[in-house]
C-alpha cells in the first residue's frame, strides 16, 4: 500500500478536489421504497444535499456547470434533469448537460467536470448521476437504429454489442473457468459487508434522505452461499452460473459530487474529501465486456504513476459476480481492499448514478479508515472499462 512520503505531491492551486459527495438511498426497482419517486426528485434531492453539505462556503450560484450521467431516460430526460436542478434552487444561470457512457455514466459525468476544471474552463462544478429503473425499465429499451444488413455482414464484432449483459457474464465465467461456488461466495460477501456497514451506520455521511426514505433496501443480511446455491441460472438455465443472486440489483437512486480547484476550496475554507488524480476509459470485446476494469484500472494507475500495491481501496462495480471476481483475481488485488462496504450485488446498480455513488462511498470510507489512494472502476456495456484514481490527502497538504 501507499506510503505518505513516496507519493507525496506538492499541492497545486489548480488541483481538482472534491469537497462534497452524497447519494440518495439505493432502493430496489419496481418494489422498493423509491419505486414511485420520479428521477427528477431523486436528482433534485442529491443536488440539494450535495450543496447543503457546504452551504457556508458555496452558494448554488457559484456552480459554473453541472454534468449528469443517465442511461435509460428518453430524450425528454434532459428537460427533467434541468428541471431537477432548478427545483434544487440552483439558478438558471448555471448550465447543465447530460452524458451517457452506460454503466460508467456517473463516473464520466464527474470526469467531464474534472476535465473542465483542469483546462481552466470553470473553477467549480457538479458531476453526478441518476437512474430510476422503475420509471424507465431496461426491458423497454428500443433496438438501435442501424442498417441491419450492414451490421450483420460486418467483419468486426458490431452485432456483439447487442448481446444481453447476462450472457456476457456467462461468457466471462466460461472463458475463465469460474465456478458457481466462486460466484455465490463473492455475492454473499457483498451482502455481508453491506449489512455490516449499514448496521454500523457507516453510510450516514454519504446518504441524503428522499422524504422519509433513509436507508438502502436491497441488502439481505441473511444471504449465504448455501441460500444462493438454490437459485436457478437465469441466462443459461442448463449450463449457466449467473443468477439473480450473484448479479447486481435493478435499482433507483442518484448521486452528486461537488468539485473545484484547490485554490477555491482553500479560499472558501472547505475541507477536501479527495483529490482527482486520473481517469481512463478503454475498449474491450463486447461479448466479454465485464473484463473492462482489469484493463482500465492499470491504465488509470499508469496515468497517476501508481501501482496496484499503492491502492488502499478499490470500489469495483459488481455488475456480475463473474466479471468482478475475475477482475479482482486477474489484477492480484487482496479481497479486503475491494468494496469494503459491499457493492452493487447488495447495494444495487442504478446505472447512470453508480460511478458517482462509488466516489461518495470511497471517499467517506477512506476518510474514516485513513487510506490514501482509492480507485473507482466498472465495466461498460458494449465493451468498455472505466477507472478513476482519487487521493485522500494527509492534513498537512494544504497550500
Amino acid at each position: 500500500m501507499a506510503t505518505q512520503t513516496r507519493h507525496q505531491q506538492q499541492p497545486k492551486a489548480r488541483d481538482v478536489v472534491i469537497v462534497s459527495a452524497v447519494r440518495t438511498p439505493l432502493c430496489r426497482a419496481r418494489k422498493g421504497a423509491l419505486a414511485k419517486v420520479p428521477p427528477s426528485t431523486l436528482l433534485s434531492t442529491a443536488l440539494s444535499g450535495c450543496l447543503d453539505k457546504v452551504k457556508d462556503g458555496v452558494s448554488p450560484a457559484d456552480v459554473q456547470d453541472i454534468c449528469i450521467g443517465n442511461c435509460l431516460a428518453p430524450a425528454s430526460g434532459n428537460a427533467s434533469m434541468r428541471m431537477a436542478q432548478l427545483s434544487a434552487s440552483i439558478p438558471s444561470s448555471v448550465p447543465l448537460h447530460t452524458t451517457n457512457r452506460q454503466c460508467s455514466s456517473g463516473l464520466q459525468a464527474v470526469a467531464n467536470i474534472a476535465n473542465a476544471i483542469q483546462v481552466g474552463s470553470i473553477d467549480i462544478g457538479i458531476g453526478g448521476g441518476v437512474e430510476s429503473m422503475s420509471t424507465h425499465p431496461m426491458n423497454k429499451i428500443p433496438m438501435p437504429d442501424v442498417d441491419w444488413s450492414i451490421m450483420k455482414e460486418s467483419p468486426t464484432a458490431a452485432m456483439d454489442c447487442l448481446i444481453p449483459m447476462g450472457i456476457t457474464s456467462e461468457n466471462v465465467a466460461e472463458k475463465y473457468n469460474l465456478t458457481r461456488t466462486q460466484l455465490d461466495t463473492f455475492a454473499a460477501q457483498s451482502h455481508t459487508k453491506a449489512a455490516r456497514a449499514r448496521d454500523l451506520n457507516l453510510f450516514h455521511d454519504e446518504i441524503v434522505p428522499v422524504g422519509d426514505v433513509r436507508h438502502d433496501d436491497g441488502i439481505r443480511p441473511d444471504t449465504t452461499v448455501q441460500s444462493l446455491a438454490k437459485l436457478k441460472a437465469v441466462f443459461d438455465p442448463e449450463h449457466g452460473s449467473t443468477t439473480a443472486g450473484n448479479s447486481s440489483q435493478l435499482t433507483d437512486g442518484a448521486a452528486a459530487i461537488l468539485l473545484m480547484t484547490r485554490a477555491e476550496a482553500n479560499k472558501r475554507n472547505l475541507p477536501i474529501l479527495g483529490v482527482w488524480r486520473s481517469f481512463s476509459v478503454v475498449g474491450v470485446p463486447p461479448h466479454i465486456m465485464g473484463i473492462g476494469p482489469a484493463v482500465a484500472i492499470p491504465a488509470a494507475l499508469q496515468q497517476a504513476s501508481l501501482t496496484i500495491e499503492d491502492i488502499d481501496v478499490f470500489e469495483i462495480n459488481e455488475a456480475f459476480a463473474s466479471q468482478a471476481a475475475w477482475c479482482v483475481e486477474e489484477l492480484g488485488i487482496s479481497g479486503e481492499r475491494v468494496n469494503p462496504y459491499g457493492g452493487a450485488i447488495a447495494l444495487g446498480h442504478p446505472l447512470g448514478a453508480t460511478g458517482a455513488r462509488q466516489i461518495a462511498t470511497l471517499l467517506h470510507g477512506m476518510g474514516r479508515s485513513g487510506g490514501r489512494f482509492g480507485v473507482v472502476s466498472m465495466c461498460v456495456g458494449t465493451g468498455m472499462g472505466a477507472a478513476a484514481v482519487l487521493e485522500v490527502e494527509p492534513s498537512f497538504s494544504r497550500l
